[in-house]
């Protein structure tokens, strides 16, 4: 078992410690989200997931309206906008305190959603590929920066699958865009693999065997496995079907130390958090490591 490295962050001007692994729930505004499950389509049904979420544990409410699996329909950034302003506007009334992140790789929709509603941090599946202006985007709003590898665009990612080897591959690539955001100024930054993007189900797999060779990057680890290809394809089952998958790939990268997971069932990963943190607390091992 991993020892947990605590990391801080700044939530628009509050210091906030990871001493213990977080639960990031998502909301997706899309009619095309590959989970049914975690779309909302009305503000009672909003509201609704919203407050279960908080109930269960969630500790961050990531917040989509641009669907990015294959084959999506893809919607422009006046469109993101205009889910993103009814959803937003709901939550800010609703759950004044709720600590948010938005899901987008547009610079232009992460500006406006930290000015306009408070967002506290920005979640890009790119890692700033896909818009040149958002590490300088962020560096100004000074949120927490969720990093994430992908390769091409969720359209052509699944061919872009050929790594050296895919853990060094990956590893490097988000040394090099950490070291490139701390050149603009970014200081928040949380390191995502990628799981599922531009990635083989066997890829996948190599990554969760070796992610304790992430923590050399020295910044919070966000795992994003929830009821993915990687699980309900080697299970021969439907997304549906798989949270059970779900809760034991959690339960795997809680154990190698991941800091935040984001999930599309809050109960779920909230109860493996707490008996892994239980377990890590009595194996009488150095259990708490400060960064």
């Amino acid at each position: 078992m991993q020892p947990f490295r605590t990391y801080s962050l700044n939530l628009r001007g509050r210091l906030v410690t990871i001493d213990r692994p977080w639960v990031m729930g998502i909301v997706n505004i899309t009619p095309d989200s590959f989970y049914s499950g975690s779309r909302v389509n009305d503000e009672r049904q909003l509201v609704g997931r919203l407050e279960q979420m908080i109930a269960e544990g969630a500790d961050v409410i990531d917040v989509g309206a641009c669907s990015t699996r294959p084959g999506s329909g893809q919607v422009d950034a006046q469109g993101e906008l205009q889910r993103l302003q009814w959803a937003l506007g709901i939550i800010r009334r609703e759950l004044p305190d709720a600590v948010l992140s938005v899901d987008t790789y547009r610079a232009a929709v992460a500006q406006r959603c930290v000015e306009e509603w408070g967002v506290d941090m920005i979640n890009d599946i790119s890692g700033g590929t896909l818009d040149a202006e958002m590490f300088k985007t962020v560096a100004g709003l000074k949120v927490p920066y969720v990093l994430m590898h992908m390769r091409g665009t969720p359209a052509s990612m699944a061919s872009m699958t050929g790594y050296d080897d895919v853990v060094t591959d990956v590893l490097e690539w988000i040394a090099s865009r950490i070291d490139a955001l701390r050149q603009q100024g970014v200081t928040d930054i949380i390191a995502d693999p990628g799981f599922g993007f531009a990635k083989t189900l066997e890829q996948n797999y190599q990554l969760l065997a070796r992610l304790d060779a992430f923590h050399a990057l020295n910044v919070p680890l966000l795992v994003g496995v929830s009821r993915k290809r990687m699980i309900y394809d080697l299970l021969h089952c439907t997304p549906e079907e798989a949270l059970n998958g779900t809760t034991v790939v959690n339960t795997m990268s809680l154990l190698q130390g991941a800091h935040i997971l984001r999930v599309h069932d809050v109960k779920a990963a909230a109860e493996a958090v707490r008996l892994t943190t239980m377990l890590r607390q009595c194996s009488g091992n150095n259990d708490t490591i400060a960064s």
